[in-house]
């Protein structure tokens, strides 16, 4: 067995939040450490809001997911508001200054139903005039294509909190139109499957992407297509946007 709590302390394992290291989350903190409130929408585990807190900032830090088992993991501190529940059901009123979606949350956001009540939810979550960070990967870098174990460099070797050694890798099973559908496999390191983890996520291009948000009343202050601000072309792999309040 490998229960959900393990499937969460994996995630951290796999994806550290470390903004020295990581040119993603150097890109995110100043943005962080210069709100005075953050809700960060799809929090998982809670790593990203423990950085901010360690590193000084002192306003309100509230992370927000439906995963139960994520936010066991996150309310290992209690300096930071915790709440179950998904990006649609952000509060509205809440007056944040700023809302993030990191590690590329925001392709969960599958059906045009979906994102249209997320944005919304957190549009009305910003104060006036509060901006919306957030990146999804560019559909024309194709990244799904090398989610296989046949790609060594998708294969992840770690050894667990306990002393576990685990082995995890991606297979696509299916690409309709934006969504792409795939499953990680978690396994000893004999090829042993102990379990299978299913995940469906949503490519939009930068045309339809500034459809949705524009609907939801969103102005786009910046849009970048690599980590160090490079403005999108046609090499890029990453749609990393910056979108204000109207």
């Amino acid at each position: 067995m490998f229960s959900d709590a393990e499937a969460a302390a994996l995630y951290d394992l796999l994806n550290p939040w470390d903004p020295d290291r990581r040119p993603g989350d150097r890109f995110y903190f100043p943005l962080i450490m210069g709100a005075e409130s953050v809700l960060d929408v799809g929090c998982g585990t809670g790593a990203m809001l423990h950085v901010a807190r360690d590193r000084g900032h002192r306003g309100r830090l509230v992370g927000l997911d439906p995963d139960r088992a994520a936010l066991d993991r996150a309310r290992r501190r209690s300096d930071v508001e915790w709440i179950e529940g998904t990006a649609a059901e952000a509060r509205s009123g809440a007056g944040f200054d700023l809302a993030v979606m990191t590690g590329h949350a925001f392709q969960n956001l599958v059906t045009d139903e979906e994102l249209r009540a997320s944005l919304a939810a957190i549009h009305a979550a910003l104060r006036p005039g509060g901006r919306f960070a957030f990146e999804t990967r560019h559909p024309q870098a194709r990244a799904w294509e090398g989610w296989t174990a046949a790609n060594p460099e998708d294969i992840s070797e770690v050894v667990t909190e306990t002393g576990r050694a685990l082995r995890y890798w991606h297979e696509v099973e299916s690409v309709i139109g934006d969504v792409v559908t795939f499953h990680g496999t978690v396994a000893d390191p004999d090829g042993t499957v102990l379990r299978v983890l299913s995940e469906s996520l949503r490519f939009l291009d930068v045309a339809a992407l500034g459809g949705f948000l524009a609907e939801a009343g969103f102005e786009i202050e910046a849009q970048h297509g690599s980590w160090d601000a490079a403005p999108i072309d046609g090499s890029s792999r990453e749609i990393i946007t910056i979108a204000r309040r109207g």
